[in-house]
């Protein structure tokens, strides 16, 4: 059941400016165009004429407004009657168009990603990079080997023009426009995000990259992600998120669908470190066809409202899934993620290992759905959630729900809630580091499991951040 007071003690800017203070940073860019306050039909009639879409995606953002009008708000996780949808301002544009040079882009908004080592990692690290600066993208580019495979990454937006019958063959298949109530805010509203299609056999080495970005207070981002790794070919996407503190909410309800082929693979990282001040809702999900595999690498270090529990439907025979997630929630911080794995095909299997950690009165809980279906014979799937809470101000659940519908397959499921090892702490405090060193040795060893599935310049990412989480005066109990 939600906590109905979860949300009398959140307050975004209290104990967090400098936590995050390599992230939290203002710009003042003025848009050129921007919808007023507050969501309505004309509203979304709106944004899909600025847009220039058409019919069809207009009718289903109608659809989706109807659906979303109509339903209530989640009857689980965090109470999110505080929402209030009319303060939001739904579309804002800052640029004319995607740049494909960074020259291109605008000097106050280009140094926003500088700041944040979007350059740097694109030269270093990866096969292409698209960011979004609000409600649209402003740069993409790919590298020219990549390009020539035939592999398409671009914004949703630029999809839906340049390859309609693509975007229209697969958008909302995955997670339909009454899937539920952010969902169907999303279908109404979307805005960017981002569109890959990998060919058959076509296999993607360096991941591909999206960093998200919102500025403004009362601001909402829509982004809608829709990508396709047709039969045998693979891909590894990297996804970052960050925002500026402010007083007032942001809303971020992002919707990512996914369709993995035949013996394809597709891995999506997440590193959401958004600031406290945005509420975050999120829907992904994938479908697996047969000898596919999709794999959920989920960090939550950010946000002061967090609902996400990414999904694998296992339609194919020996089809594959698996979520390795963290979260930490810390002061004014209500982290409620977990998994969805549906076995729908024979022989299918499924893994989820999820780390918790919780400090200075935060709270993270683990949802978890394992549904094994009558016609998945054979079906394996292993879960274990671990805890580990660093005061006694801070909470965390575990809530599985597995359901095995035939006898010839199984469910494995633990969980751990533990404190930090006074042992531990002990000896290493012993060999010279100082407790709060201490503590974030025994936490780093603690989320092991995941930072190891990252590539090591994320991974560096990872333990830097929380780092600084774990620096902050008073964040050991």
């Amino acid at each position: 059941m939600p906590d109905k007071n979860s949300h009398a003690k959140f307050d975004p800017t209290e104990g967090n400016e400098e936590r995050r203070k390599e992230y939290e940073f203002h710009d003042d860019v003025i848009p050129i165009v921007e919808t007023p306050k507050g969501i309505n039909e004309d509203i979304v009639r709106q944004i899909s004429q600025l847009k220039g879409e058409p019919e069809w995606m207009l009718q289903l953002r109608l659809k989706g407004y109807k659906n979303f009008a109509e339903r209530p708000q989640p009857s689980f996780g965090p109470n999110l009657d505080f929402i209030k949808f009319q303060d939001y301002r739904y579309f804002t544009r800052y640029t004319k168009g995607v740049s494909k040079s960074w020259d291109d882009v605008p000097e106050t908004i280009k140094n926003t990603f500088k700041k944040l080592g979007i350059p740097e990692q694109e030269q270093k690290y990866l096969a292409g990079v698209n960011t979004q600066y609000e409600s649209e993208s402003v740069y993409s580019s790919m590298l020219k080997e990549v390009d020539e495979k035939g592999v398409i990454f671009c914004d949703t937006d630029t999809a839906l023009k340049k390859y309609p019958e693509l975007v229209k063959k697969y958008f909302g298949t995955v997670i339909p426009f009454n899937d539920n109530k952010y969902a169907a805010l999303n279908t109404a509203v979307w805005s960017g995000g981002i569109f890959i299609y990998v060919p058959k056999g076509v296999h993607v080495d360096k991941p591909l990259q999206s960093y998200f970005r919102i500025n403004n207070a009362l601001s909402g981002q829509f982004e809608r992600s829709l990508i396709v790794v047709d039969d045998d070919a693979s891909l590894h996407f990297v996804e970052g998120c960050t925002a500026p503190v402010y007083s007032q909410d942001s809303l971020h309800a992002a919707v990512v669908e996914i369709v993995v082929g035949k013996r394809a693979k597709c891995r999506y990282t997440t590193i959401q470190n958004w600031s406290t001040n945005v509420v975050n809702l999120v829907t992904q999900r994938a479908v697996v066809e047969e000898d596919g595999l999709m794999e959920w690498i989920d960090g939550n270090i950010g946000s002061g409202r967090n609902m996400k529990y990414p999904c694998c439907i296992l339609k194919g025979d020996r089809a594959k899934g698996s979520c390795i997630s963290i979260a930490v929630g810390a002061k004014n911080q209500y982290q409620d993620n977990g998994a969805k794995i549906i076995h729908i095909g024979k022989y299918t299997s499924s893994t989820t290992i999820s780390k918790s950690v919780v400090k200075e009165g935060g709270k993270a809980n683990f949802r978890g759905l394992i549904k094994i279906m009558p016609q998945a014979y054979g079906a394996r799937s292993h879960e274990e959630c671990d805890t580990l809470i660093l005061d006694d101000s801070s909470a965390s659940d575990t809530i599985p729900d597995n359901i095995c519908m035939n006898d010839s397959a199984y469910i494995e499921h633990e969980a751990t809630v533990s404190k930090i090892n006074e042992t531990e702490l002990f000896y290493l405090m012993s060999r010279g580091l100082s407790q709060s060193e201490a503590t974030k040795t025994i936490v780093m060893g603690f989320i092991e499991p995941f930072a190891k599935e990252l590539p090591l310049e994320y991974s560096v990412e990872l333990s830097h951040l929380i780092s600084l989480d774990m620096a902050k005066a008073g964040s050991v109990g």
